[in-house]
């Protein structure tokens, strides 16, 4: 018997030493190398190892140096591929060793951190870490991703992820086998009426329950995916809504008129009965604008039940159409105000955060759809209960030649209220359909191949599996990885060869990590997600049972690359970055347009929707640069910073004109199919200023951008109510910041707004604090 007794543990614990559990995990290592009946060499091989313990004369050795024999032993004996499954044994159950401990750690920061003084619980600027439910949601998080890492994903996927070398986004719901994002067709999911899981709700028949059920598919969409939601066609959408209200409207008032005539019972009902008549044999019915075909089917009905008076009739009529035209027009005020309140207030995933809502418009040149777009508009200047900017839904405003671009197109008016009203409230931003990547795909009169964007930047219409249906309608992300650029520039040491090839490499590990996460989307059935399947909300959805795997329609979605930082790259490799010179730029185009150039092979090669994504940097942006910065050290223009710069852009602290930004950003919207967003800083109140704002706009439009927006400083004090622009004191009553209440500062971080800063991580405050404004 060997003079060992005991062992130390790694935890510092001391416990009997057991030769016979050196046999087994000799034997495991046996069994991985397909060598099944090596019991009687395992034993021996222990013993062996025991006798070198005893040589060695140690009484207490700790359980690494008997690992570390018992490879050398293995080695000696000739048995080098179990040897080799030994050591992958011996790091996998230090890795989880390893994740176990920090999970710990993260819990322990979770539990008594304060959220001003803990960057993880500020990881997502939409929930508030201090509260219980938000806590939660972060303990929930947590421990999902170190599962996920430990005994779900490739190892060689989590050890990129751990060490930097990439980043793979929402983690914590990879598990679960949820997607990322959706653009809801209201349309299609109001025709009929739909379920929550908890009621059947009948389809709307007035504009205010048209606004209170879009907030509910946004509230129920998000809780069976980790993004966002959108609604692809709210204009369009909402309008339907405003169709119904005015013609109950009318109906409501001719009755009255009707009644003053002639004492008699209230004959709504007889009135609303012809009505549907006339629609039914005509197609006629009562309208905003162009009433008067109506009108003339309506009146053989009037002078039939009420007054033989044709001209009596006639003012009946023009008095109901003025008071529904001034009814309705409130009702969709008051229906948008409600909308704007409730996506700001309301809770989803287990009450920890309002749902991230995103809604698309400015394409519908109806009397009703443009009532829709002018409420919401105005609805968002007047902000919330006290004056408040409000943070939701991000809205994107679509821009268009011969719809609303140029004076004396029909929507031209709204394009000019959309710049007014983000000129005060940050929204809307501003897509482009005419942009050549956009334009390729739409069709007039078909409104579900007009761009559609979610706030944050995400783009889905090209589809590869079926390029009849590349559309936006019921689409979205399934899931998205980051590749760390910066990391790579540095790594080549200025070889641009070397860089590439690594490049290669990075792409070939992403490529292969979203396919094994998307076979473990595809495995998940309708009852997994039962309103985004269940309800049809997803393209194709409808078509699959409840127990259904969701394989095929999944299809329809997109698996992005994407990436962060190509100007701390730049600068890695040549010493410039795109903002600084000409051959920074040309270079610039080169990496991203090879990567683009990969994702179009992959999606031709597997029949899949592969695409490239400008990411949105919100907690990512830090991650890198704190990983890098500790491995490589601080080095100027790359890691000498809290953070890496979003995606393509030009550093935010590098001094240049609106104008160039733009043209130096442009070019990559086209190269970044799953998504992109560029933005300006504005300095001082640009409502003072709208013709530089729309200047500013016009220049996107223009250079062939796809989704962009202006930021400006957006303040206000919760005491007296004042909203502006505010220093250190209050021009409205006064007061100073440190006095008490801290002012609100709205800022727009990765498409969406946050209302105060200290929500933000610590690296997107030193990136916000590092915007310089761009001259126009």
């Amino acid at each position: 018997m060997t003079t060992v007794q005991q062992i130390r543990k790694r935890d510092g614990r001391v416990v009997p030493f057991h030769e016979n559990k050196i046999a087994d995990a000799i034997n495991k290592a046996f069994e991985a190398t397909y060598k099944p009946g090596y019991e009687e060499t395992a034993a021996k091989l222990a013993h062996e190892v025991a006798s070198v313990l005893e040589v060695e004369g140690g009484n207490c050795p700790d359980v690494e140096h008997i690992q570390d024999i018992v490879e050398r032993v293995l080695m000696d004996n000739g048995y080098v591929q179990t040897a080799k499954a030994y050591i992958l044994y011996r790091s996998e159950r230090n890795r989880a060793r390893e994740m176990n401990t920090r999970l710990m750690k993260i819990y322990e920061d979770i539990t008594f951190s304060s959220a001003k003084d803990s960057d993880i619980k500020r990881e997502n600027a939409n929930i508030d870490g201090d509260t219980a439910m938000g806590t939660m949601l972060k303990y929930g998080s947590e421990g999902s991703k170190q599962f996920y890492q430990m005994f779900v994903m490739k190892p060689e996927h989590a050890r990129a992820h751990t060490s930097g070398d990439i980043h793979i986004h929402d983690m914590d719901f990879a598990p679960m086998g949820t997607t990322t994002c959706t653009q809801i067709d209201l349309i299609k999911l109001f025709d009929g009426g739909f379920s929550t899981g908890h009621g059947t709700l009948r389809e709307p028949n007035d504009i205010a329950s048209y606004a209170a059920l879009a907030c509910i598919a946004i509230q129920s969409n998000q809780n069976d995916q980790h993004g966002g939601q959108a609604i692809v066609n709210f204009d369009y959408s909402m309008a339907m809504g405003v169709r119904k209200t005015f013609q109950r409207i009318y109906r409501q008032n001719l009755a009255r008129a009707v009644m003053l005539l002639e004492d008699r019972t209230d004959p709504e009902s007889e009135i609303k009965a012809n009505i549907q008549k006339i629609k039914e044999e005509t197609g006629l019915y009562p309208k905003l604008e162009d009433c008067e075909e109506y009108f003339q089917a309506e009146m053989p009905f009037l002078l039939a039940h009420y007054s033989q008076d044709e001209a009596e009739m006639r003012k009946c009529q023009a008095f109901a159409h003025y008071r529904a035209t001034k009814e309705t027009d409130r009702a969709t005020y008051q229906a948008m105000e409600a909308l704007i309140h409730n996506l700001n207030t309301m809770h989803s995933r287990a009450g920890a955060q309002t749902p991230f809502s995103s809604i698309n418009y400015g394409m519908d040149t109806t009397p009703e759809g443009r009532m829709v777009m002018k409420n919401i508009m105005l609805a968002t200047e007047a902000g919330l209960g006290n004056g408040e900017t409000p943070i939701f839904p991000i809205q994107i405003f679509r821009v268009k030649d011969g719809v609303n671009y140029n004076p004396g197109e029909p929507n031209y008016d709204l394009f000019q209220l959309a710049i007014r009203c983000s000129a005060k409230r940050l929204f809307p931003n501003f897509s482009f359909i005419d942009a050549p990547f956009n334009l390729q795909y739409y069709k007039e009169g078909h409104p579900e191949t007009e761009i559609a964007y979610m706030g944050c930047r995400t783009r889905v219409i090209g589809n590869v599996v079926d390029p009849e249906r590349e559309i936006c309608n019921g689409r979205g992300n399934l899931s998205f990885t980051t590749i760390n650029l910066p990391r790579l520039g540095i790594k080549a040491k200025g070889d641009i060869n070397t860089f590439f090839e690594s490049l290669d490499h990075m792409m070939d590990l992403c490529v292969d990590q979203l396919l094994e996460r998307f076979e473990f989307q595809c495995r998940k059935k309708v009852k997994n997600a039962p309103f985004l399947m269940g309800q049809g909300v997803w393209i194709d959805s409808d078509q699959l049972d409840w127990d259904d795997e969701v394989r095929e329609v999944l299809k329809h979605g997109t698996l992005s690359v994407g990436f962060i930082g190509l100007a701390e790259t730049l600068k890695a490799l040549i010493g410039e970055h795109h903002g600084e010179s000409e051959r920074a730029r040309v270079l610039g185009l080169e990496i991203i347009g090879h990567m683009r150039a990969r994702m179009d092979e992959e999606s031709r090669k597997r029949n899949l929707n592969f695409s490239l994504l400008a990411t949105p940097a919100e907690g990512l942006s830090g991650r890198f640069v704190k990983i890098d910065k500790e491995k490589y050290g601080v080095m100027e223009g790359i890691t000498d910073r809290d953070y890496y710069t979003n995606s393509f852009h030009v550093p935010v602290y590098y001094p240049i004109s609106a104008y160039d930004k733009i043209a130096i950003e442009a070019p990559y919207h086209a190269l970044t199919n799953a998504g992109h967003i560029s933005y300006i800083e504005m300095d001082g109140d640009p409502t003072e200023n709208l013709d530089a704002f729309e200047r500013v706009i016009r220049c996107m439009k223009e250079k062939g951008i796809g989704y962009g927006s202006v930021n400006h400083p957006v303040d206000r004090d919760p005491v007296c109510g004042f909203s502006g622009i505010i220093g250190d004191q209050c021009p409205g009553c006064g007061r100073h910041e440190d006095d008490g209440v801290p002012f609100e500062r709205i800022r727009r971080i990765t498409g969406y707004l946050v209302g105060t800063l200290d929500r933000f991580n610590n690296a997107k405050r030193a990136e916000e604090h590092d915007r310089v404004k761009h001259h126009v």
